[in-house]
């Protein structure tokens, strides 16, 4: 008989090939500049709404939340609501809207380069700051993932943390470097399948080996009944409510991650957004609270098993390995390598454009060539992952610190932006440019500081911040522009008319 480590190397190289060859599929079908960046705006909306799930959530969803639900119980689930109500209300205020207004607005292909053409903005200040502003936060986000890949491999496999993190992100590395926009796309409908079943196949499993439902959740609540408790078993406090707060504030960050909105920009029409909201939600729903249930389940599971857990962020990984057969098991540690990959593929393609179309051909007076457009996204993929990787050796947080900073970051810079660009006729290049560094400040400032309500997640100021600034500056510097209004009324017609 096969040792179990063996299945588990089986489950993971089908995985690996799986993903290698979609990969190659899409770099069959990449010929341009626009393809490899946006997939030439031909996304369906299955794909998109599956792919832009699965870009969400990364490994926190399979090892941070758990982890965290685990440790502090369900005052810790605040943030799956604030995720799915801001998934919800992004899929439905900003996702058509967008899709309309940055192929009216120039064709826009990217965040950096909508801001600019929508604000009409001639010192290309505005594009650049916000290429900067995407290339540190990526560069943090993906280092959060690749962490999250050393970790897995740490503790799934008793293995080295860098080469673990070298193996999963040179593999990621590979299929974004040649299948570009499309080919993260595709690997993500299936990582975000193979997350979905994941997180809810393994805490039932684990419901059934503790004794069912109501032996369960009794030993739960004998172990600590606090578990159960919204408020964390404190009452409303006012640390109490920061952690709401903190928690129901990670949905307002939807509206600013460029590797998310992208999946917008990228359907095949506006009105596409509809079908997809309802699967991409759908999906979350399932996804979320699975997740939830596994840190909630994994606390009696580990106390009727007797094992000894060291990290709390690998409990669902623990109980797959102890409950299912090692090849299944497998397929349940690859999910987990479906999660961390689908993000930072994404996430590299972003940096990309943010570097070739954002940067390099704004600096450039002369207009480069596709070809040479095209191998440069791939140059600049191939270096963000090397200042990553460089990061991620020496971890020095938790995954979910990391991609909540990130997280903020992009939150409080552009969601503030992007619907004040959609659905406010008078924003301004300066009111955009004060807004956005003002809300990247805030989240470095307020992330700096500790105590009473410094505790509260910095997006929430930053995103308020930045909003009140930009609509402040840009009543201040507002000229009417007869394009931005002809823009402004044609996307309204684009979304309404099928």
């Amino acid at each position: 008989m096969m040792s179990d480590q063996i299945w588990l190397y089986i489950a993971l190289g089908i995985y690996f090939a799986a993903m290698l060859y979609i990969g190659y599929s899409a770099y069959k079908k990449t010929s341009g500049h626009e393809d490899y960046m946006l997939g030439g705006r031909d996304l369906p909306a299955w794909v998109a709404a599956l792919s832009a799930g699965a870009s969400d959530m990364s490994g926190w969803l399979i090892m941070g939340l758990p982890g965290a639900i685990y440790l502090s119980g369900l005052i810790e689930a605040w943030i799956a609501i604030g995720l799915t109500v801001g998934a919800y209300l992004n899929w439905l205020v900003v996702a058509p809207r967008l899709r309309a207004y940055t192929q009216a607005s120039e064709n826009s292909i990217t965040i950096p380069s909508f801001f600019e053409n929508r604000t009409k903005d001639k010192t290309r200040l505005l594009r650049i700051v916000s290429s900067l502003i995407i290339l540190v936060f990526f560069t943090l986000y993906v280092s959060s993932g690749m962490v999250a890949s050393g970790v897995f491999f740490e503790s799934s496999f008793n293995g080295n943390y860098v080469v673990g993190m070298l193996l999963v992100s040179g593999v990621t590395l590979l299929y974004t470097l040649f299948g570009g926009f499309l080919g993260a796309s595709l690997t993500d409908v299936v990582q975000g399948i193979m997350l979905c079943i994941a997180v809810l196949v393994v805490p039932v499993a684990a419901v059934i080996a503790v004794g069912g439902w109501g032996e369960t959740m009794s030993l739960i609540s004998s172990l600590d009944a606090s578990h159960f408790d919204w408020l964390g078993g404190t009452g409303l406090t006012s640390v109490t409510l920061i952690g709401i707060l903190s928690g129901l504030a990670w949905g307002l960050g939807y509206f600013g991650q460029p590797h998310i909105i992208v999946r917008f920009m990228a359907l095949r029409t506006p009105q596409a957004a509809k079908s997809a909201r309802r699967i991409g939600v759908t999906w979350q729903v399932l996804s979320l609270g699975g997740a939830v249930f596994g840190g909630l389940v994994g606390v009696a599971f580990i106390q009727k098993e007797g094992i000894t857990l060291g990290d709390p962020e690998t409990i669902l990984l623990v109980m797959s390995q102890t409950l299912l057969h090692p090849l299944v098991a497998g397929l349940v540690l690859a999910a987990v390598l479906a999660a961390i990959m689908s993000t930072f593929s994404s996430q590299l393609i972003v940096c990309s454009s943010a570097l070739v179309e954002d940067l390099y051909k704004v600096l450039k007076k002369t207009p480069p060539d596709e070809k040479r457009l095209v191998v440069l996204g791939r140059l600049c993929v191939l270096g963000v992952a090397i200042v990553a990787m460089l990061l991620a050796i020496t971890p020095n947080d938790s995954i979910l610190g990391l991609v909540g900073f990130a997280w903020a970051g992009f939150g409080a810079s552009f969601g503030p932006l992007v619907l004040l660009s959609l659905y406010w006729r008078k924003l301004t290049n300066w009111g955009a440019l004060a807004g956005m560094v003002v809300g990247a400040v805030t989240v470095f400032v307020w992330a700096a500081f500790e105590g009473g309500w410094f505790e509260l997640y910095e997006l929430l100021p930053g995103f308020v911040l930045a909003l009140i600034t930009a609509v402040i500056v840009s009543l201040a510097t507002y000229k009417p522009n007869a394009e931005i209004e002809r823009e402004f009324t044609e996307t309204g017609t684009m979304v309404v008319v099928k």
